[in-house]
């Protein structure tokens, strides 16, 4: 009974993470899991295409975050 749904909003990088994780999945179980095989192969399916995912440039998508000004709280103090 496959009743419940989920909605997932992923980043670019989010998404081709999910996929490499997914085919890495797949290869590593072995032909005696086929449940398991058809599954993973229904949610690569509802994904974007192979070369959507190589479209992907991670080292684009990932930028480093800045550190957020440290908040100053409270009065100035009479120094």
């Amino acid at each position: 009974m496959e009743s419940i749904n989920y909605h997932l909003e992923l980043t670019p990088a989010q998404l081709k993470i999910t996929h490499t994780a997914l085919r890495s999945l797949l290869d590593d179980f072995g032909h005696d899991e086929r449940p398991i095989h058809a599954i993973i192969h229904e949610v690569l399916a509802k994904l974007p295409d192979e070369h959507a995912i190589r479209a992907i440039q991670l080292d684009t998508e990932i930028e480093p975050k800045s550190p957020e000004p440290p908040e100053t709280g409270g009065e100035p103090s009479a120094a």
